[in-house]
């Protein structure tokens, strides 16, 4: 019952990018995550902080199946959580990189997820989250295949990559701290290799917790995680050239092609080089190339661009998902499930991009040093697939989730009208069928309000500074509270007149005429001819070769 649990909640589908301080426009550390999954609804989770009795116990549940796991006795005291930011703007995300299945701990009572929501619960920044993982699944187990971590708070940007020790109790773990002015990513596939091993000031192992918060330690790691690799077979050489990813998630295809090809798509947007490593995140050559696990970018990096990269589907590559016979008449980036798939006895796999049909939620959280914590957290929060999502933001100390996005609002096989995450999904769906009809009049409504909502943020901010320093936190609090209820309702109206607008505008495959912002009459009140552009002609000539003289007239 555990491995079914286990395996019924390995996606291998997530994908997350980070940027340090150093590397933003404004000084500001953002992750992101795309929780991707054919099961996973979209709505925005919220946990208040609490104070907690001794004996009160902690649910944990299965991630992949929300089957019960066990329990763990709660601290004293837990943190508000928005989603997957807390209220000291520590924030986390994960994608799944699976690993040597041998290494999964079938007894192991904590998961990825709830070492996630655990993690934010009772972390006031990155390096104590990492602590709060490596203690639990030191005392309680770790319940999963191997994953990667991103967590960041207000001041760093770390990156973490955990897996099981099989039917040992624990876990072999590793976490690096990005360097200021560099930027990260992982989409499923485990990408730390060597790093420094401990000397007692750049990297320490989990012996030296004493030592976690000197500022110069910029890794940390399992004391046993070599030992553990010699004693399994994992790996033999010297202790130098010891290569977490070699030993514990040795790299196939799939993994570069299918996951590190999202991280260097990202990568390629804002760095030069990146031509020396199209062979191997193309899956030609295994061996050579490998990506390093950050790079400095080119320019510093705004919030408009981390929503960019994640509506990346290689375009401007030759990859581009819009340009082979895939994407239909129509140019579409997407592509019907499964991934992989198999003709006349061969195996081929439909490309995989940032952007991808099966999203449940989306984020970019955003933490700011120079702001009080209840103000300089944001999780810019969206649901249904990249592509077509709108991130709203939300600030971590608001004191309620607005019912668009609230838990329990739908699930995924409840319909509710006022629910953000069917509203985009019905919107989703003319974007399916006729991408290149539509994609601009979308992305003119998804600009006009991500565009808006950053402006309205400046001179949030601002008043909520004010109040703030004049001795009314809690009102500051209201105040925020307030403009994510108004963003939140906005976001879904404006998305329901476009949904509205679309069907009037596309009905029967037909465009509807417009003039002066309005669908165009004739003289007696009659709609005015519709056009009709039919399909391209790069879709006529594949039907013409496919059925040679059957419809010619």
């Amino acid at each position: 019952m555990v491995l079914f649990l286990i395996m019924g909640m390995r996606s291998f589908a997530c994908t997350n990018f980070l940027v340090t301080k150093g590397a933003s426009v404004d000084g500001s550390n953002f992750i992101t995550y795309a929780a991707d999954s054919h099961i996973r609804y979209g709505e925005l989770y919220y946990t208040p902080a609490a104070d907690w009795a001794e004996g009160d116990m902690r649910t944990i549940y299965d991630r992949g199946t929300n089957a019960i796991r066990g329990y763990v006795p709660q601290p004293a005291h837990t943190y508000q959580v928005v989603g997957y930011i807390n209220e000291h703007q520590v924030a986390m995300g994960e994608t799944t990189f699976g690993g040597r299945e041998e290494l999964i701990d079938l007894n192991g009572l904590i998961d990825y997820g709830s070492l996630m929501f655990m993690a934010l619960e009772r972390s006031k920044s990155a390096r104590e989250a990492i602590k709060v993982i490596a203690d639990l699944v030191e005392e309680y187990g770790y319940g999963s295949d191997g994953e990667t971590f991103s967590i960041s708070d207000k001041d760093e940007v770390w990156y973490m990559e955990i897996i099981g020790k099989g039917e040992e109790k624990g876990a072999v773990w590793v976490a690096i701290r990005i360097p200021d002015g560099y930027i990260s990513g992982h989409a499923n596939a485990a990408r730390i290799q060597t790093f420094p091993l401990r000397d007692g000031k750049i990297s320490i192992t989990d012996k030296d917790w004493k030592k976690l918060y000197k500022s110069d330690v910029e890794v940390i790691y399992k004391h046993d995680i070599i030992k553990f690799a010699r004693k399994k077979g994992y790996f033999d050489g010297k202790d130098k050239d010891f290569d977490f990813s070699a030993a514990y998630a040795p790299v196939d295809f799939s993994a570069a092609r299918i996951c590190d090809l999202r991280v260097w798509a990202m990568f390629n947007e804002v760095c030069d080089d990146m031509d020396q490593y199209w062979d191997y995140v193309t899956g030609k050559d295994l061996t050579h190339g490998r990506m390093p696990l950050y790079v400095k970018p080119n320019r510093n990096i705004s919030l408009t661009d981390m929503m960019s990269f994640m509506r990346n589907h290689y375009q401007g590559t030759e990859l581009d998902k819009t340009l082979d016979a895939g994407a239909g008449p129509f140019g579409s980036p997407y592509r019907c499930n499964p991934l992989y798939w198999e003709y006349n006895g061969v195996k081929y796999f439909n490309e995989r991009s940032t952007e991808t049909v099966q999203t449940g939620f989306s984020f970019i959280a955003q933490s700011r040093n120079w702001l009080p914590d209840q103000v300089g957290g944001i999780i810019w929060f969206g649901v249904d697939d990249t592509g077509s999502t709108v991130y709203t933001p939300f600030y971590c100390s608001i004191s309620e989730v607005p019912i668009e996005f609230r838990v329990g609002n739908g699930d995924m096989l409840t319909y509710s009208d006022n629910a953000a995450f069917w509203v985009f999904n019905r919107l989703a769906h003319f974007k399916y069928l006729f991408y290149n009809r539509v994609i601009g009049d979308i992305q003119k409504v998804q600009n006009e309000l991500e565009t808006s909502y950053q402006e309205q943020v400046k001179e949030i901010d601002s008043q909520a500074v004010d109040m703030i320093n004049n001795g009314g936190e809690m009102e500051s609090i209201a105040f925020l509270t307030d403009f994510a209820v108004k963003s939140a309702a906005n976001t879904v109206y404006r998305w329901k007149q476009l949904d509205n607008y679309l069907l009037v505008k596309y009905l029967d495959s037909n465009v509807k005429q417009e003039e002066n912002g309005e669908f165009k009459r004739n003289g007696h009140g009659y709609p005015a001819k519709p056009k009709q552009p039919g399909y391209p002609d790069s879709w006529k000539k594949r039907v013409i070769e496919d059925t040679g003289d059957k419809f010619i007239r």
